[in-house]
């Protein structure tokens, strides 16, 4: 199935990187792509894109990448272990498109889109230059055979009610142990969504990414604030 969504061009071109950010459960392309307007001061040469899930939610206007009932780990992976290959077609169409090698890739997800750019970008052949989870959950412990892992950044509100600020420290730990380098971002005060800071920290472990700048393994840490 092909995905569709809206895109934004880079500031300047030609696009020499490509973000592609995953919605959460019930939301669309639209829901994010206006987080590219935060990030192209730092990334002018980078290209967005922000595909809407393949079904709708029944009975709502949004779309799912997959059916959810309860925040449970088995049925979390088995969602993404069924969406991730329409994702994956989608990510090597828009390199395609851009012209770009796998490896100027970045994925930022909210949520299920958290979720799902995890297992994907974890399992890339090509690993992505970054991962950026907002406000999500590792659904499925990460894969024993594809180490170096991407650098990732994991955000939570300590008052998200979603899914709990459990999960982020979970996520950053496991990851840890498995060999992959992990930076956390946890936002006081705020619920299940984006703050400020997150939006911040995320724009300069993006461009950091693109730079080859970030470390891919033996280390996890917080970050407190933007730098």
């Amino acid at each position: 199935m092909a995905l569709t969504g809206p895109t934004l061009a880079p500031a300047r071109r030609p696009a020499t990187h490509l973000v592609v950010l995953v919605h959460g459960y019930g939301a669309d392309g639209n829901d994010l792509i206006g987080l590219a307007q935060h990030w192209q001061g730092l990334l002018p040469t980078v290209a967005f894109a922000a595909p809407n899930a393949p079904t709708r939610v029944p009975g709502a206007p949004g779309f799912q990448w997959f059916p959810i009932s309860r925040i449970d780990p088995h049925e979390m992976q088995k969602g993404v272990e069924i969406a991730g290959p329409v994702l994956e077609e989608y990510l090597d169409a828009e390199l395609a498109r851009l012209g770009l090698p796998p490896e100027n890739l970045a994925l930022a997800g909210f949520s299920q889109g958290t979720m799902l750019s995890l297992h994907v970008g974890l399992r890339r052949k090509a690993k992505p230059a970054a991962i950026v989870g907002f406000s999500g959950m590792l659904p499925a412990p990460p894969p024993t055979d594809a180490a170096p892992y991407p650098p990732v950044l994991l955000t939570h509100g300590d008052s998200d009610q979603v899914i709990p600020p459990q999960a982020l420290f979970m996520a950053a730990n496991q990851l840890g142990l498995s060999g992959a380098c992990v930076q956390w971002h946890l936002a006081r005060g705020v619920g299940h969504g984006i703050d400020p800071d997150a939006l911040m920290i995320a724009g300069q472990f993006l461009n950091a990414g693109f730079r080859g700048l970030l470390k891919t393994t033996g280390e996890t840490h917080c970050v407190c604030k933007p730098s």
